[in-house]
């Protein structure tokens, strides 16, 4: 049997369960589909693209991939920055986009039940309209779906106070790859029965099973946060300030860090009037009964670290717009040049100079533009390399630098990844962060969930 024979074969398999509004074969459409936003990752070209709205819609798609041996590729949004969302020759898109129903919010439970296709921000402003809170907000909020922060076990702005979506994820509904249902997890505060399974989905990039449904821990709404801007004359200095503040106790709800390059770019892109002459502004907030004495008291190391000027914002609206800064970066950044290479290095805190140090050095070694935006309450790293995709050497370069980059991080005792990802895109590298026996380990579960190996092939190893 030819492609052609086993891709109608694979359409009409498809047919006699789907509905006709939930397959898509046109290949103009269906390339569309083919990549995330990632640089330099290989896409393939999807045979079909699937866009199921039930559960048994997923179990009917993964039991016909089983049947005909086809890969599957599961996807969201497509934010992504890894390529873990990247088509493969002939494979079964999934979209997960259209499974978008928040099924119940407990307030007493303080749980949010929903399907992966809803939208972050959808959630959160739900979740927010009954007095809760859904912490995990990667800067993407406003597009990326919960299963693919799922999948990648995505961060945010917050992370430092409020933890990462793994720490949110307390039960799972996931379609093996043969087709079976698999429940994860519980609803409740509390539960140690077997092995955790629910924390290994997350985070395996779609290689395990196909998350349906996600039971997801809730906060109380916190009080309205401010936030503080200090201008630094050096990274070193910027970075001495993040160690003091964590030193002391401190909780801040963000501590974030924009580089001199970040600012500027931010600057051009909104007019927003950041101080252009600062080498790093660092930005932080709280959340508590009484913020303004917690920046107070922040403001006060700033201050003993060499901030040149700290400026507490003096309502909600001075707050947003700086958080609204922070949140651009990475789309100024991409206005900088033709394409970006956005790098995901986390480091320990104590460490963060040498890092921010390190990339300022690559960027002039390599004759590139990077630059530097950073959870740096927990010391991750988002350095942009900035380049000509249509100049052959500035690519090389480019890859070049970003590698550099990851070694860097992993010299200085961090990760490849903190929240974006292995995809295809780092995938060399995860064997130098884990070694020989864990990775050993690592291919033993995948083939114990998709002995086959028919979901997201070429991802992670």
């Amino acid at each position: 049997m030819d492609d052609l024979d086993s891709q109608d074969d694979l359409v009409v398999r498809l047919r006699s369960v789907l509905p006709a509004e939930a397959l898509i074969t046109d290949p103009d459409i269906t390339a569309s589909y083919a990549n995330d936003m990632a640089s330099f990752c290989e896409a393939g070209t999807p045979a079909v693209v699937v866009l199921p709205r039930t559960v048994e819609q997923v179990q009917h798609v993964m039991r016909t991939a089983t049947a005909l041996r086809v890969p599957v590729v599961p996807q969201g949004a497509r934010t992504g920055l890894s390529g873990a969302a990247n088509a493969s020759d002939g494979c079964i898109v999934l979209s997960l986009t259209k499974m978008d129903r928040i099924l119940e919010i407990s307030p007493v439970d303080r749980i949010a039940v929903v399907e992966p296709g809803v939208v972050n921000a959808t959630l959160s402003r739900a979740v927010g309209e009954q007095g809760l809170y859904y912490p995990p907000d990667p800067s993407s909020w406003e597009m990326c779906t919960i299963g693919g922060n799922i999948g990648t076990a995505s961060g945010g702005l917050c992370c430092v106070k409020y933890g990462v979506t793994a720490e949110y994820v307390l039960g799972l509904d996931v379609v093996l790859a043969d087709g079976r249902l698999l429940t994860t997890g519980r609803r409740t505060a509390k539960g140690v029965a077997g092995y955790d399974l629910t924390r290994l989905f997350v985070g395996s990039e779609g290689s395990l099973g196909i998350v349906v449904k996600a039971v997801l821990a809730l906060r109380p709404k916190p009080p309205q946060q401010l936030v503080l801007a200090a201008e630094f004359a050096s990274t070193a200095a910027a970075c001495d300030a993040v160690c003091r503040i964590m030193e002391r106790g401190h909780t801040p709800s963000l501590l974030e860090l924009m580089d001199r390059t970040t600012v500027h770019a931010v600057n051009a892109l909104t007019n927003m009037g950041l101080p252009d002459t600062t080498e790093a502004l660092l930005l932080a907030a709280f959340d508590t009964p009484d913020p303004a004495a917690d920046l107070a008291a922040v403001g006060e190391l700033c201050t003993a670290a060499g901030a040149t000027e700290v400026v507490p914002a003096e309502d909600a609206a001075e707050s947003e717009m700086l958080l609204q800064a922070r949140r651009l970066s990475l789309t100024a950044l991409e206005t900088v040049k033709s394409a970006t290479m956005i790098d995901d290095v986390c480091v320990p805190r104590t460490r963060l100079a040498a890092m921010l140090d390190g990339t300022a050095a690559i960027a002039e070694k390599y004759g590139l533009t990077i630059g530097v935006c950073a959870h740096a309450g927990d010391g991750n790293t988002h350095p942009v390399v900035c380049f000509d995709q249509t100049d052959p050497d500035e690519s090389r370069r480019a890859r070049e630098s970003f590698d550099e980059i990851m070694a860097l991080g992993l010299e200085l005792g961090g990760t490849i990844t903190g929240e974006h990802g292995v995809g295809v895109l780092k995938k060399e590298w995860l064997s130098r962060e884990l070694g020989p026996v864990g990775m050993e380990l690592q291919r033993g579960i995948k083939r114990t969930f998709d002995p086959l190996g028919l979901l997201n092939p070429g991802k992670l190893f």
